[in-house]
């Protein structure tokens, strides 16, 4: 299954969330596995993003139907790039 990087930004309403409950941020991981998607890693950092999400999902679709529905609800803002792994891309480069 393809890799994606999800960069992500909490909004005033998100963080108030995390505030009261941060275990939400666990139930939000459980909830991106109903849409077929895996955490492989999971991140709180500082700087332009909030938190760097390494998932997987079964293709591009189910990356835009997650940052839509997660974005919907007022609390996140989510900036999703496809991954390529190294060896990968290194093979693609090698087939011209």
């Amino acid at each position: 299954m393809p890799y994606y990087i999800l960069l992500s930004n909490l909004t005033d309403e998100g963080w108030k969330t995390v505030k009261a409950k941060p275990e939400r941020i666990k139930e939000v991981n459980r909830e991106l596995e109903a849409f077929g998607v895996r955490v492989i890693h999971q991140y709180a950092v500082l700087g332009p993003y909030d938190f760097v999400n390494i998932v997987e999902a079964p293709n591009n679709e189910t990356i835009a139907r997650v940052s839509i529905e997660l974005g919907f609800r007022g609390t996140i803002k989510i900036l999703s790039m496809a991954a390529i792994s190294i060896d990968d891309f290194i093979a693609s480069v090698k087939k011209n």
